[in-house]
């Protein structure tokens, strides 16, 4: 009996199983060597006399830092850094075999602490705590990637949260911006200004124009008007002419020398007693 229990615990001691959940591979380790087979996840079997299972995580990883960030001018600014990244999975061997375990102390952060220093050496305090903490990510991102990527690593985003100025400089930051801000309020009320000046001058050219359009558009009026009435004038003038000229074409001598008569003949016929004295060759017309 104590012969088949000393057995069983030899046999259970020789298989052991271990679960690799889903978000991470494993890689066995026998006798110090680390084996190149990825593990996927499931139950997986292995000695543990002389073997283990190192899991290592595959998913994407929030790496957490507090570190205080040089500026150029020579000031330090403290700042909660979030590193993402995550393992390729073909490298988890290698990077078991070249680094171990504590990739994190030994590669990610003295890289991360050697790019923040380079990268924010090159800008103002008041840049990290502005627009441009983004161009400083990025940057930072950037030279991670060039010295970690080719070790098994992906650097997927790198994040400068809560920064803290240094004393004083944040209350002089906030007052060149309130600067700022009145100076672009003043140059928004110039440019106001001069957009209402500028439509003042239009508005006066339009209605000086309007003015001498309508001006010019009376004196055509009198023009025309004048134009029509010396016409009228003309046309009655020249009819006038035409009514005299035609007129005298048909007071001929014979013409004159009835009318003569008739009128002679009107007076004899009248009853009342008149003398007319006449050399014989003026017409007298139309004598009633």
């Amino acid at each position: 009996m104590k012969t088949f229990i000393t057995l069983s615990g030899i046999i259970m001691l020789a298989t052991s199983c271990q679960v690799i959940v889903q978000d991470e591979v494993g890689v066995k380790r026998t006798l110090g060597r680390v084996n190149p087979e990825i593990l996927e996840s499931g139950p997986r079997g292995f000695n543990p006399i002389i073997s283990k299972i190192i899991t290592v995580p595959i998913r994407t990883v929030n790496l957490e830092l507090s570190l205080g960030l040089p500026s150029k001018e020579g000031l330090t600014v403290n700042s909660e850094i979030s590193i993402l990244y995550k393992i390729k999975t073909n490298e988890v061997p290698n990077i078991l075999r070249n680094t171990g375990m504590q990739f994190e102390d030994i590669l990610i952060k003295p890289v991360f602490r050697s790019a923040a220093a380079d990268v924010c050496a090159k800008f103002d305090a008041k840049d990290m705590h502005s627009a441009k903490r983004g161009m400083i990510e990025k940057e930072i991102l950037q030279r991670m990637t060039e010295v970690l990527e080719g070790k098994g690593f992906i650097i997927e985003q790198v994040l400068l949260k809560s920064i803290v100025l240094p004393n004083g400089l944040a209350k002089s930051i906030e007052e060149k911006l309130q600067a700022e801000q009145d100076a672009q309020r003043m140059e928004f009320i110039k440019d106001r200004e001069k957009r209402e000046a500028e439509r003042k001058v239009i508005q006066a050219e339009g209605d000086k124009l309007s003015r001498i359009v309508a001006a010019e558009g009376n004196r055509r009026t009198i023009e025309i008007e004048a134009e029509g009435k010396a016409n009228a004038v003309k046309l009655e003038a020249d009819a006038q002419a035409k009514a005299n000229d035609m007129l005298n074409k048909s007071l001929t001598p014979v013409v004159l020398k009835n009318r003569q008569i008739e009128a002679f003949q009107n007076l004899s016929r009248s009853n009342n007693t008149k003398v007319i004295i006449t050399d014989g060759k003026t017409p007298i017309i139309g004598l009633d």
